[in-house]
């Protein structure tokens, strides 16, 4: 399964085998999606699919195995469940027949190390209704409230969808403005957007288009000018840009180009502030400064892409850091959301993308481990701007008055 393919809230079902966790996402979609049967174990791998909730918006249900699993690969397909955690905005704990003991408690736990917040579905209430001293522990313990459901004949999905609405955290479907904050009715922002061989055929990449929305939601006008036309048209246009956003990959000639008085950044940065660890990138930036030689940086890319020569996170940016630093450093690329394969603490650097693809919560996920080791996070916008010694010009837009 691709985990880095949709920017909507993730919402992942979790219970032992044959408690109706299949069942569950065909009573909330309304559609035969997911494979039910009586046969243990018959969901292996986590299955994906779109639901609109009211109140939410389109979101994606992910099904996954029983975490009761068994045998060499019933542990390897709990695992890949377990995966599911680093990417998810909520958690559905399904439950039946009043059973609930060490497996749910360590599922739990789980949830809470990943910072997942959860509810409970009781299933097959029609066979069995949740008792009611289970119901008062399970609140007790976890504040968390107990929903009796039964899935084959749903009565409830209101309130079902109601708890969702209730539980889910507003940041996982109710994105933070790009640059809406920053400019007025009126305002004028240019973005600059060059057509090279990264650049999708007949298309814009997905961050120009998101920001090119975002100022016409919040009435400004958008000019869109490739980078060799920015020096002949910013300069004399009036109303002059309140903001100038720029691809990271041609700063310099942005920064050249557009007058010292007209705020720059990046759509990289733009989306950095919008749903990346943007207090985190701010401080680690200038660490790059104080890397030495034999020291090894990750790359985070948020997408899977074909990779040309001049490839940004490949080529460009180990050339700019060994360019900036003199240093013999050594980079590793991971696409997508897969595993890291070393250890965290083997890096001195993370750079992280701009994150177009993927949802704030995978972003932090895909973090915490290396902020939480104190090592030192940026991403392709401000580091970019730091070795090119425009950063604080690139981050002034978003950190005036503090």
């Amino acid at each position: 399964m691709n985990k880095a393919r949709d920017t909507k809230p993730h919402i992942g079902i979790f219970g032992r085998r044959n408690n109706g966790k299949s069942s569950l996402i065909n009573a909330l979609t309304g559609q035969e999606i997911a494979i039910v049967s009586e046969v243990p174990g018959t969901t292996t791998d986590p299955v994906k699919k779109s639901l609109e909730i009211d109140g939410v918006g389109p979101a994606i249900l992910i099904d996954t195995a029983g975490i009761d699993d068994t045998g060499v690969l019933g542990e390897k397909r709990i695992a890949k469940s377990k995966e599911i955690l680093k990417i998810i905005d909520l958690a559905i704990l399904v439950i039946s027949h009043n059973m609930f003991d060490e497996t749910e408690k360590e599922l739990i736990s789980d949830f809470r190390s990943h910072e997942v917040p959860f509810l409970i579905l009781h299933n097959k209430s029609d066979e069995v209704p949740v008792g009611t001293d289970l119901a008062r522990v399970i609140r007790e313990k976890y504040q968390v409230p107990v929903l009796d459901f039964c899935a084959t004949h749903p009565s409830n999905l209101e309130e079902v969808a109601s708890l969702i609405r209730e539980t889910i955290p507003e940041t996982a479907y109710r994105k933070r403005t790009l640059v809406g904050d920053l400019i007025k009715p009126g305002d004028v922002v240019v973005l600059i957007t060059p057509i090279d061989t990264e650049a999708p055929e007949g298309r814009m990449i997905l961050p120009q288009m998101q920001v090119i929305r975002d100022v016409l939601d919040h009435d400004g006008v958008c000019v869109v000018l490739k980078e060799n036309e920015v020096a002949a048209h910013v300069k004399k246009m009036s109303p002059k840009p309140v903001l100038v956003i720029t691809d990271s990959q041609v700063f310099p000639k942005a920064n050249a180009a557009v007058p010292e008085d007209i705020l720059l950044t990046s759509f990289s940065i733009v989306l950095a502030r919008q749903k990346g660890a943007f207090e985190a990138y701010l401080k680690g930036t200038p660490k790059i400064a104080d890397l030495t030689n034999g020291d090894r940086i990750l790359i985070l890319e948020s997408c899977t892409h074909h990779v040309t020569c001049d490839d940004i996170g490949r080529i460009k940016i180990p050339r700019w850091l060994r360019e900036f630093t003199g240093k013999s450093l050594e980079f590793d690329v991971v696409a997508g959301l897969t595993s890291v394969q070393r250890p965290i603490t083997d890096y001195a650097l993370i750079v992280q993308c701009g994150g177009c693809m993927i949802t704030r919560k995978q972003i932090h996920q895909r973090l915490k481990p290396a902020i939480d080791a104190g090592i030192p996070v940026t991403n392709y916008g401000m580091m970019i701007a730091f070795v090119h010694g425009i950063f604080d010009r690139a981050i002034r837009p978003f950190v005036r008055g503090k």
